[in-house]
């Protein structure tokens, strides 16, 4: 089963305009809803991971969350991937993250004490308010797109893997395949040799 695309041929990926969307969508949820999905938006995790953040998994001073790499088959895989500054400060004004890290009881108290069929309902509102609709309107759909997004925006592709949590290259490497501005450019281009030679015809 292709990462890009579902069996009947549809992308199963968010766009830059789909996320930047979603993101928007996001804005006028509940507040804990709002941080969720903007953290599931801007690390490429997957929703159980983000379910299990905690406040202590939060880093405000090297400005990374770390993820549990809860696919491995062993407990205890981490990784941390970058969060920006504003997002940060939201997670902060949410969910009171310094505080929360003072004491050692807080600290490990899950950001998101919800089952995952309430998140999944959390993330197909934002879905639906957004407009994005079929195979890519899912949590899945918004790791895949961050992916996407990551590698034609110049990230290098180890990055990449490490964000995501891959254990091989090749399932990162998957990605790269996805259509983007720089293929489209160069078809652009290509197109117009069309008109050229039909000119010389």
């Amino acid at each position: 089963m292709s990462l890009l695309y579902d069996r009947e041929g549809s992308r199963k990926y968010l766009t830059f305009p789909e996320r930047r969307a979603f993101l928007v969508a996001a804005r006028g949820l509940p507040p804990a809803a709002q941080t969720f999905c903007l953290v599931l938006a801007y690390t490429g995790a997957r929703i159980s991971e983000v379910l299990a953040l905690t406040p202590a998994r939060i880093d405000s001073e090297a400005r990374v969350v770390i993820l549990e790499s809860l696919k491995k088959r062993r407990r205890g895989h981490f990784r941390a991937v970058p969060l920006s500054s504003e997002l940060l400060a939201e997670l902060e004004a949410v969910h009171g993250i310094r505080a929360a890290r003072v004491n050692p009881e807080t600290a490990k108290g899950r950001l998101w004490p919800w089952c995952r069929t309430t998140a999944w309902s959390r993330v197909k509102r934002c879905m639906e308010v957004a407009g994005i609709v079929g195979s890519r309107a899912t949590a899945k759909g918004l790791r895949h797109g961050f992916a996407v997004g990551a590698l034609q925006s110049g990230v290098p592709i180890n990055l990449v893997r490490k964000w995501l949590g891959h254990s091989r290259l090749s399932t990162t490497e998957i990605y790269a395949d996805a259509v983007g501005e720089e293929e489209q450019a160069f078809a652009q281009r290509f197109w117009r040799t069309f008109d050229g030679e039909e000119g010389r015809g």
